[in-house]
């Protein structure tokens, strides 16, 4: 496949994410302290956040893309 199709993909997985969750999160579990056996830590959330918009320029872009990469073989 070509480079300009596998691109289109990704924007479309990227645009379908979007849509379902609103964007991407993940926790990162952070250690403040230890003394001895106990521990003191924390969870911090992270995240992109994606605007329906921004979503549905990614789909279109990459049914574009992948179209035309199909078109050019």
């Amino acid at each position: 496949m070509k480079p300009v199709g596998i691109i289109g993909i990704i924007l479309i997985i990227v645009g379908i994410v979007g849509f379902a969750w609103g964007g991407l999160g993940w926790n990162e579990k952070k250690k403040d302290a230890q003394l001895g056996p106990i521990e003191i830590s924390h969870t911090e959330g992270h995240g992109i956040s994606f605007p329906p918009i921004v979503s549905g320029i990614c789909l279109v872009g990459g049914i574009a893309l992948v179209a035309i990469g199909a078109r050019k073989s």
